[in-house]
């Protein structure tokens, strides 16, 4: 069915103004070289017009003389042709020529971005105030052009008050009954039309529109819903965009408002945006003819009258708000996987930001909040696969960027001024030196350019926007394009972004699905810049610690292939270590923090990659103390003692291989194979090291071994774990001062341990002399035994001897040996007094059953002796008769070292001492007790003897003091050890009775006889 002609109002309009713009003169002369790129593509693949190909013209971005040359063109004419092309009824495949809206003859809006009135910024950028004409220089725009924009809208002949009343009655019988056909239903939309241009002096029309809003939004919607989705055989599409066009020119917005105008908007732009492509639309209508359509000029027909509506929209914005709304409208196409809808999408956003740019008039408050996702996603269009698309987004970028710097300037108060200024200055210079083709072309430099006008806020968006390029598997050329331009941006904008953590959780999510080695080194290479920088240091690395560990081989690759300059290794690294020491300072009784076993691993995928070796090797004594403060806290746990944050294993299950311990202990060994210790790692190889180390009662001797193979190995790394060590004993809970002290004793073997002051070294000593813990005081005994050795030390190590002597009762052996070693070394210049102390408590130590502590303590007992002055040997000499026996007993003993330390002079009269010994458990003893008890009587005083009588020798029972002699039985019976089953003790007993038989009973020789 032809369509109907209506030859009335803005048809008569439409005529008039295609006249004037399209074959104006000044059009012809001075406009039409300067015709955009991007409009000549628009018409080639989207309208019925064939624009014939030709010569693109090349101008001169980098000085002001194109600015100065069309900064005062007519701007009537930019107004008439916005005006005509609202009003404009395309016929399919006729010869009416196609009028394109917003394609003034001042084209300068749309291309100039040349700054041309910056000069005077190099000179003194702070110095200078923006006025309000400064920002029509900047922008290339001319005031003129936005003084009373739609003057024109009304000028053409009113139309009487009979079609009025007659265009109401038809648009008031369709609200009340039903569109059948396709001839009603464009009588419908053509009607709404005309009645469109009545609006601005007819006050009926005004009212009967502005109270059937909801009816007309209805009724498109129906038409809109009826259209098929995969097929073009009607204009009826068309008629619709160019009704809602006509009425937008005249304020009444049918898209925006309401959820059910936003219904409509999102209705016909999924209409317009799924058709099949051109191709394939051809092919349908060569399978099923459309009687007088052509398919292709109808399609082109259709999506330039959709151009126009979303054109309209614009024209009056001065908040932003209806660019708002579009932009979300087409944002989901815009990233469309199918080519010809992210074609459809581009192109018509490339226009919307064409005219906007020309009409632009802002005003507080700025309804435009997504700045920062809007320039990335044109960014990534302008890497795009498809040359159209990439054709369209750089025009759109151009204009977008137009926008950009008066939003920036509208919204900047006079103090960020000077700001703005600066980030002018840097666009013009960075444009300076690219080509437009340059700029467009490579992503990169269009970071560059749109870093210096974004707030942080913008920053995060387009992080965001371009981190969700990485998703697009189908076109590997938008996640190249999404690599540079992020590494760009974080590059360029340096510490202003914000929401760093969100950032970094959509870069650990994305690492899985990147392929492509190099995007993959760029997204890296973003987390370097951002945990390089102080201001992101911690945030990153606290992010990054709160993913699942093991680390997945992605997170692993990142630990490992950090790349950041030199003098920002140390920092991170320091960062990291910190978050394990703070954990170290938590009590012992509760559980692990999460963040302690992912710090160590970390530290081990560190350590492996090798890319902060300096810091490394720099920071080698904090990290081996800590890595091994680390292991004593997780000897005997299980991830299960690990306060694992909630939902972190969500699906997964934890082997029970993985512990705690694990972790700390593989990262030991690959820092000491980092920082070249080979020697040291298999000294602790050979010698079980690893295994003393991540064992409860053995933990302190494998970091003894460590600690001594890096003393003898490499004396100037241990020289700086001493010193490191030195403000760190007294800190942390007791594991955390345990290594560490147990690490600190070993190296006081080093000879500059003599110049650490004695604040440090023997008063620390003496405090864990007095600690409650043994393991502390068996620390500060071995530590004595190595200060001991310099003289000059000596001194002070004395004035620790009522200590160290009180130690001699502990019952821990191994606290015993080290004070009688410390005391033997000292014993030359001890006093009287002290000998006494001293010699009395080693009396007790000669019967214990530790044969290493009665043996040393008989040594010392008779260093003790020859240290004694000749003055005061008399004092000494109870105590020296008193040990007599049992040192001449126990030089019987079966241990050769024992019986050694035995030899000592004594007296006569110790028959009741050696009775002691004759129970001893030990046969020798026993044997040389019965023996001594036989050879001692020959020299008995007899009459002394038969005055306390031999019963108590022969078979009374003697009460013995357990305590002092611990090894010995509870009776003395001479006459029971006859039945000894030992024979050789038969007999020496026999003996031994006999003569104690014989004194009881002669008489006394030596009896005295009275004067």
């Amino acid at each position: 069915m032809p369509l109907p002609y209506r030859g009335r109002g803005s048809r008569l309009a439409s005529s008039r103004v295609a006249s004037t713009s399209v074959h104006s003169p000044r059009r012809a002369g001075r406009g039409a070289p300067w015709s955009s790129h991007a409009l000549r593509l628009t018409r080639r693949r989207h309208s019925s017009e064939q624009v014939p190909p030709g010569p693109e013209p090349q101008a001169d971005f980098r000085s002001g003389k194109w600015l100065q040359e069309h900064a005062g063109g007519d701007a009537r004419d930019s107004q008439q042709t916005a005006r005509a092309g609202m009003g404009s009824r395309h016929r399919i495949c006729s010869q009416e020529e196609v009028v394109i809206p917003c394609d003034s003859d001042n084209d300068s809006g749309s291309v100039d971005l040349q700054l041309s009135n910056l000069e005077d910024i190099k000179k003194d950028p702070s110095s200078l105030e923006l006025t309000d004409s400064d920002i029509f220089d900047i922008t290339g725009l001319s005031q003129e052009s936005f003084i009373d924009s739609f003057r024109h809208l009304t000028q053409q002949g009113p139309v009487s008050e009979a079609n009025v009343e007659r265009l109401i009655q038809s648009i008031q019988e369709v609200f009340n009954g039903e569109l059948q056909s396709e001839f009603e239903k464009l009588t419908f939309l053509r009607s709404l039309s005309s009645l469109s241009q009545t609006l601005p002096y007819d006050e009926t029309t005004e009212s009967f529109i502005h109270s059937h809003i909801t009816d007309i939004v209805h009724v498109l919607n129906m038409l809109i819903e009826e259209e098929p989705l995969h097929s073009l055989f009607s204009s009826v599409r068309q008629e619709v965009f160019i009704t809602i066009a006509n009425l937008s020119y005249q304020d009444i917005h049918l898209l925006f408002g309401s959820e059910d105008r936003a219904d409509l908007f999102s209705l016909i732009t999924k209409s317009i945006i799924t058709l099949p492509s051109v191709e394939t639309l051809i092919q349908l209508q060569e399978i099923m003819p459309s009687g007088s359509y052509n398919t292709e000029c109808l399609y082109r027909q259709t999506f330039q009258a959709f151009s126009e509506m979303l054109q309209s929209l614009v024209v009056k914005d001065p908040h932003l708000e209806n660019l708002d709304t579009i932009f979300k409208q087409m944002d989901p196409w815009l990233q469309s996987t199918k080519d010809h809808e992210r074609e459809r999408a581009t192109a018509s956003m490339a226009q919307v930001l064409k005219c906007l740019s020309r009409h632009l008039s802002l005003k507080l408050p700025l309804r435009f909040q997504r700045l920062g996702h809007f320039v990335a996603l044109m960014a990534l269009l302008c890497g795009d696969s498809v040359t159209e698309v990439a054709e369209e987004a750089a025009e759109g970028m151009h204009c977008l960027l137009h926008v950009t710097l008066r939003l920036k300037c509208t919204i900047y108060d006079k103090k960020n001024h000077p700001n703005l200024r600066r980030a002018m200055k840097k666009c013009q210079e960075l444009l300076e030196l690219y080509s437009i083709k340059q700029f467009y072309s490579c992503p990169f430099k269009i970071a560059q350019i749109f870093e210096a006008f974004l707030n942080s806020n913008e920053l995060f968006q387009f992080v965001m926007t371009t981190l969700d390029g990485l998703e697009n598997l189908k076109h590997p050329c938008t996640q190249k394009s999404a690599g540079e331009l992020l590494i760009t941006m974080v590059k360029n904008a340096e510490s202003r972004f914000e929401k760093v953590p969100e950032i970094m959780g959509v870069i650990c999510a994305r690492l899985s699905i990147i392929s492509q080695p190099r995007v993959r080194r760029q997204i890296i290479n973003t987390v370097s810049l951002f945990i390089s920088r102080p201001k992101y240091t911690d945030i990153v690395i606290g992010h990054l610690l709160c993913h699942p560990v093991p680390y997945d081989r992605h997170l692993a690759e990142l630990w490992r292939t950090l790349e950041v300059e030199l003098p920002s290794t140390t920092w991170i690294l320091w960062r990291l270590l910190r978050k394990l020491q703070k954990c170290h300072n938590e009590p012992t009784h509760e559980k692990m923090a999460y963040v302690a076993v992912a710090a160590t691993d970390a530290l081990y995928e560190v350590f492996v990659g090798n890319r902060l070796q300096a810091a490394t090797f720099r920071l080698f004594p904090q990290l081996l103390m800590t890595l091994l403060i680390q292991i004593h806290h997780s000897i005997g746990l299980t991830m299960s003692d690990v306060a694992v944050p909630s939902g972190l294993y969500t699906g997964q299950e934890m082997s029970s291989e993985v512990t705690p311990l694990c972790f700390a202990i593989q990262a030991t060994k690959s820092l000491l194979l980092r920082t070249l210790c080979w020697q040291e790692f298999n000294i602790m190889e050979k010698n079980k090291g690893w295994t003393l180390l991540e064992g409860k009662e053995c933990h302190l001797q494998g970091v003894s071994l460590l600690a001594n193979a890096l003393l003898e190995r490499n004396h100037l790394l241990a020289q700086k774990v001493m010193y490191l060590l030195v403000p760190l004993l007294n800190r942390g809970n007791d594991k955390h001062k345990l290594t560490s002290a147990g690490f600190f004793v070993e190296l006081l073997q080093s000879p500059v341990a003599r110049r650490l002051p004695s604040i440090y070294s023997i008063v620390r000593l003496k405090d864990w002399l007095h600690h409650g813990n043994r393991v502390f005081k068996f620390l500060a005994l071995r530590g004595l035994c190595y200060l001991i050795k310099h003289q000059d030390m000596r001194e002070d190590i004395r004035s620790l001897l009522p200590c160290i002597l009180d130690l001699l009762c502990e019952t821990d052996e191994k606290i015993v040996l080290l004070a009688i070693q410390i005391l033997l070394q000292l014993v030359g210049t001890m006093d009287f007094t002290t000998l006494t102390a001293m010699m009395k408590t080693l009396f007790t130590l000669f019967g214990d059953v530790r044969s290493d502590v009665h043996r040393l303590s008989m040594t010392l007992f008779g260093a003790s002796i020859k240290s004694v002055k000749y003055t005061d040997k008399k004092g000494v000499e109870n105590q020296v008769l008193d040990s007599l026996v049992p040192l001449l007993l126990y030089s019987q003993d079966e241990n050769d070292a024992v019986a050694e330390g035995k030899k000592c002079q004594g007296k006569v009269n110790l028959l009741a001492q050696t009775l002691m010994f004759s129970k001893n458990a030990k046969l020798p003893i026993r044997r040389a007790a019965v023996l001594f008890v036989g050879l001692l009587l020959k020299y008995v005083d007899c009459s002394e003897l038969r005055t306390k009588g031999t019963d108590w020798i022969e078979n009374e029972i003697i009460s013995i003091d357990l305590h002092l002699q611990p090894g010995f039985c509870g009776h003395l019976d001479l006459k029971a050890l006859l039945h000894d089953p030992e024979p050789s003790l038969c007999i020496i007993a026999s003996q031994a009775l006999f003569r104690v038989q014989k004194v009881g009973a002669e008489p006394d020789s030596r009896q005295s006889i009275p004067g």
